[in-house]
């Protein structure tokens, strides 16, 4: 049964209401799932495998017969079907305009899909079909066209790489993907500031190194991290960098046949250790893993209220290129609301004293689309990050995932509004403009305010590698500490497979031993 309908279009909103999705053929459930949830982001969303009695604002069927994916849908005003072909495995694959055909007339052979491009020809069908029913059911469209789960950048870079003109990249997005002529414009210039950034490094014998340290000096309200409050774990610290370190001196002799070309130290809050604490994990990197040959060596000094001379003096003392103070606003009243417990002064002190040590490569963090803040604070925002001159600057689109506390206690900050739009979007880039810095990395999340982006942006020889590497999976990444997710990539880059940690620091600690063990297997089985 189908109640009147709550979701509405008005300026471009989706209001709350109660769908179903159908799904007789599951091939790609969760992609059609993260497309209606991209229209109906507060929309409450069911995905069934058998109908039930439940009463639905909008329901969707999603079946396959033996020529098409059929789509059906029904609101209170609307009923409809849509097709999207299946392909078969006897399907030629598509030449690009830039394919050469044979000079004496004869015929090619016809080249066969494999089992991977078979998939992705099917899913991009059915998600090609499914975007422009959800158009005509909402009257909207997004900037970011029918992808889901896709890094556009990678999409684009594995375009350049394969030979296709920017041209021809920038059709198949607009045509293929549905994605905006802005969005793709800025896609294919990362790509191609990516691919320049990323010339000398080795893919085959390189590999990076991210360290995390998971406390913090308080739990941001939009935080999913792992992540756990210094006040409680203190005591706990010199422990926790035990189990680290131990970790770091098996994983130096797994790697030793490999080439160290980034090191990126996060969290949490690195920069909640002590001096003598950070000196303790830099000289067992030193000495695990050396220093020489590295492109790029990055810390996370991010919290302001974590950040003292001492502790910047103690990391000058080491080859650290690059920092990040990560202010997240300059509005002090969201700084509350968000539970970040320092100040704007704070900021711009722990800022200005890192300058003052001779840091010439610092990045800053901002997010767009916290709650209560319009357009008008976002350009206070960047209004006092412009006055502070950094080298680097990444803009994040809020995004809520599930173990945030702004998602488990919803009820709580219901009433409050949170605005991200292309207005604001294009502010951060003309912001990022006129301090001289362009983009050089993108990334995407589920759950992400106006469906946009994540970009850096960095002045000429200040982008972090490591973040395009992370990003573009050109490389393993090994991860250590609590949470960590490492990134085993191999066959030249075809195939990816993760070995995680424990995120709970009491069971990493516990079960070190496990852990290493787990990266030794997977070390010597995928690389």
């Amino acid at each position: 049964m189908i109640l009147p309908q709550q979701s509405a279009t008005k300026r471009g909103t989706i209001h709350l209401c109660k769908i179903g999705i159908l799904l007789l053929d599951r091939d790609f459930e969760h992609d059609v799932y993260e497309l209606i949830k991209a229209f109906y982001p507060e929309g409450d969303i069911h995905s069934l495998y058998e109908k039930d009695e439940e009463e639905y604002d909008i329901f969707f069927t999603v079946e396959r017969d033996e020529k098409d994916f059929i789509i059906r849908y029904e609101t209170k005003d609307k009923k409809g079907a849509a097709r999207a072909a299946v392909t078969t495995g006897a399907d030629l694959k598509e030449e690009s305009s830039e394919a050469k055909k044979p000079e004496d007339g004869a015929q090619e052979s016809p080249k066969i899909m494999d089992a991977h491009e078979l998939r992705k020809a099917n899913k991009d069908g059915l998600k090609y079909v499914l975007y422009n029913v959800l158009v005509k059911l909402t009257g909207r469209t997004l900037p970011w066209g029918n992808l889901t789960g896709i890094r556009p950048a990678k999409l684009a870079m594995g375009m350049i790489e394969s030979g296709m003109k920017n041209t021809e990249i920038a059709q198949v997005m607009r045509d293929h993907y549905l994605v905006s002529a802005k969005k793709t414009a800025l896609a294919i210039t990362i790509a191609n500031r990516e691919r320049a950034l990323l010339q000398d490094i080795d893919y085959e014998h390189g590999y990076s190194l991210y360290v995390g340290i998971p406390f913090c000096p308080s739990i941001c309200l939009y935080c999913s991290f792992s992540s756990y409050p210094l006040k409680i774990w203190h005591k706990r610290v010199d422990e926790y960098l035990d189990a680290l370190c131990l970790e770091i001196r098996e994983t130096a002799k797994m790697m030793k046949n490999y080439k160290l070309d980034t090191i990126y130290i996060g969290g949490g809050t690195p920069t909640t250790l002590e001096p003598d604490q950070l000196r303790r994990l830099l000289d067992q990197l030193g000495e695990s893993f050396g220093f020489d040959g590295l492109v790029e060596f990055t810390i996370e000094a991010g919290r302001p209220d974590s950040i003292t001379r001492e502790k910047l003096e103690a990391i000058r003392e080491y080859p650290v290129t690059r920092i990040s103070v990560n202010p997240q606003t300059m509005n002090q009243k969201t700084l509350e609301i968000i539970g970040r417990r320092h100040t704007v002064a704070q900021t711009i002190e722990a800022f200005q004293l890192a300058r003052e040590l001779d840091y010439n490569n610092i990045n800053m963090d901002l997010i767009v689309g916290l709650p209560g803040e319009d357009i008008s604070m976002v350009r206070n925002t960047l209004d006092k990050i412009k006055e502070l001159s950094p080298d680097s600057l990444t803009v994040h689109s809020l995004a809520v995932k599930r173990a945030a506390r702004l998602n488990m206690f919803r009820d709580k900050y219901q009433e409050m509004t949170f605005e991200n739009n292309q207005e604001i979007m294009d502010l951060t880039q003309q912001t990022a403009y006129s301090m001289e810095m362009g983009p050089y990395y993108l990334y995407r999340q589920k759950n992400m305010k106006g469906n946009f982006e994540n970009v850096g942006y960095a002045k000429v020889d200040k982008a972090g590698i490591y973040n395009i590497l992370i990003m573009e999976e050109k490389q393993p990444i090994i991860a250590l500490g609590a949470g960590g997710s490492s990134k085993l990539v191999f066959d030249h880059g075809k195939r990816i497979e993760r070995v995680e940690n424990v995120k709970d620091v009491t069971s990493y600690i516990a079960r070190i031993d496990e852990m290493i063990e787990r990266k030794r297997t997977g070390i010597g089985t995928w690389l």
